[in-house]
């Protein structure tokens, strides 16, 4: 019934994940020794998520939360999980490593599987693939802070490339353009998770964890950093284009007048 009412009724749906939140810490509390801080980060995280997504399912005029997103919230709910475990971790508690690793495997595995619910059953749309973006990057970003507490704050920047090119682009308004898809982009984006998980694992030598990381920020910096000139070119070319127009207008009414 839960899941019925969360496919069919977006009111009500952040409600059911939110309840759905506190079970999992619930859970990691009694199995996993989560801390009180542990805790609050992980309710913090639930209850933003779910605000944010009740106000989105507004926005977007949808009267159906849908399969596909139900997907995404389940695994955007795992990774309040992993943030709750992280954050026990950061603050000294020692954690189930094997379970810190399982969940954000699950989450990841999860990744292709929203997708292709939504190409079966025809309903892509904007905000389930904003909201596949969104927990995708936010996962990454709290796998790299556990990185980055044992092998180097640098490791932090493959979590935040992300964000900071959101906020560059609030300050460089041609980086909001559309990009040309990729298949490598997808590749880049998918290996950054997989390999922050092998790390977290610990079983890898520190300088083979240090190489790894190494990688994934190399490609992920790569990646962005082709996507960027792109935007740069084209805003350019737009540039150029509405020079052009200008001054065929100028001339056009010149001649007129």
């Amino acid at each position: 019934m839960t899941i019925t009412t969360a496919t069919t009724t977006p009111s009500r749906a952040p409600f059911a994940g939110f309840a759905a939140q506190l079970a999992l810490l619930a859970l990691l509390a009694g199995t996993a020794g989560l801390t009180l801080a542990g805790g609050i980060a992980g309710i913090a995280y639930g209850a933003v998520l779910c605000a944010l997504l009740g106000t989105a399912l507004d926005r977007a005029g949808m009267t159906f939360l849908g399969w596909a997103n139900l997907v995404t919230f389940g695994r955007a709910i795992l990774t309040g999980g992993v943030t709750a475990l992280v954050t026990s971790s950061i603050l000294g508690n020692e954690i189930p490593v094997w379970l810190l690793v399982t969940i954000a495997t699950v989450a990841l595995a999860m990744d292709g599987v929203d997708g292709q619910v939504a190409r079966r059953t025809g309903t892509t749309s904007a905000l389930g693939a904003r909201f596949d973006m969104e927990v995708d990057a936010f996962l990454i970003l709290v796998l790299s802070v556990y990185a980055a507490v044992t092998y180097g704050w640098w490791a932090l920047a493959i979590g935040a490339f992300r964000y900071a090119f959101v906020a560059a682009s609030w300050a460089l308004p041609w980086l909001n353009a559309a990009l040309p898809p990729r298949f490598s982009r997808k590749v880049v984006a998918a290996q950054q998770g997989v390999l922050l998980a092998v790390v977290a694992t610990g079983l890898l030598p520190t300088w083979a964890a240090i190489g790894t990381l190494a990688i994934a920020l190399g490609s992920l910096s790569w990646s962005f950093g082709r996507d960027i000139a792109w935007l740069h070119r084209a805003s350019r070319v737009r540039e150029a284009a509405r020079t052009r127009w200008s001054t065929h207008s100028m001339t056009l009414i010149t001649g007129r007048a």
